[in-house]
């Protein structure tokens, strides 16, 4: 389906020599998948280039088990020349360092001391979380604590500068700043992963666990904007998939004489994605070019003010 929607972006910037650049590809599959599904588009598989931004020497080796032609490995989104392009990111921005804040008389960021053990320490917040928050026009209550990822901030900026004719399609968990400061979250959103168990103590287990925290789409729409991104809208991955056609697709599926024991599998699993991961998960689409397109996946999209 993201396959679907990235052909659809080639033919709407003229059908020319395009460019994928997917941040964090982890073990390669998705590049996999949807280089083989682009092979059926001879036009435009021959005018591709697929190129990953990875730093880990690591990672790098396990994509490349996956992954050969068409496929380059670079540091930075700034060493890859191209005209247009379509830049992904698929549960990359959650795990980026994030600023814990908390409103008490003023705007306390969190900071980690240890003695016989780790414990928080606040101090007042910098200019550059309380600029975060009025930017957003966000003012918290007291006692109400978030997370700030300034990091998301400079990695939009770098790619609206970067990028000089394409679409930006962002897929992670997270709220527009209208869900996010919701009352509700108020303790934040924080989340450590062990073991497939998740929990929210992220100074135990340190080093074996994941520690995540949800994306703030606003943020990335409103500095995006500010360098030359628009934004096309904010889908949850359920409506995104089902928009470009996943229903179509299984039928297809069942008309391939494929083992019926197969597909009742692949139709659970499809279920449990779309009914439970699939609304949870959100996918942003923004752009740079003369004129605002309208995009399948993108249908019965949100438009973040």
């Amino acid at each position: 389906m993201i396959a679907t929607q990235i052909e659809e972006m080639w033919a709407i910037l003229g059908k020319t020599d395009f460019t994928i650049i997917e941040y964090g590809a982890g073990t390669g599959l998705l590049c996999r998948d949807i280089l083989n599904y682009l092979k059926n588009n001879k036009v435009m598989y021959n005018n591709l280039n697929y190129c990953i931004i990875e730093k880990s020497p690591a990672m790098r080796e396990k994509e490349k088990a996956h992954l050969c032609e068409k496929v380059s490995w670079h540091s930075s989104i700034q060493d890859i020349p191209h005209t247009s392009a379509c830049v992904l990111s698929n549960e990359v921005l959650d795990n980026f360092a994030v600023h814990p804040v908390i409103m008490q008389q003023e705007l306390m960021e969190v900071f980690v001391d240890y003695n016989e053990g780790f414990h928080e320490v606040l101090q007042p917040a910098s200019p550059e979380l309380h600029t975060y928050l009025e930017q957003l026009q966000v003012s918290l209550p007291k006692g109400f604590r978030t997370e700030i990822n300034l990091e998301a901030n400079h990695w939009i900026q770098e790619i609206a500068q970067a990028l000089k004719k394409g679409f930006v399609i962002t897929i992670d968990y997270g709220y527009p700043s209208d869900e996010f400061y919701r009352p509700y979250r108020s303790a934040g959103t924080l989340l450590c992963y062990n073991k497939h168990q998740v929990n929210t103590h992220p100074y135990q287990d340190i080093g074996r666990q994941d520690i995540t925290a949800h994306v703030n789409f606003s943020a990335l729409q409103h500095w995006g904007a500010a360098y030359g991104l628009d934004c096309c809208g904010l889908t949850s991955q359920t409506r995104f998939m089902l928009d470009l056609g996943l229903t179509e697709h299984i039928r297809r599926m069942e008309k391939n004489n494929e083992q019926s024991a197969d597909i009742a599998n692949q139709t659970l699993m499809l279920h449990t994605f779309l009914m439970e991961m699939g609304n949870k998960f959100k996918v942003l689409v923004q752009q740079k070019d003369e004129h605002l397109h309208h995009l399948s996946g993108l249908r019965l999209a949100q438009f973040i003010q």
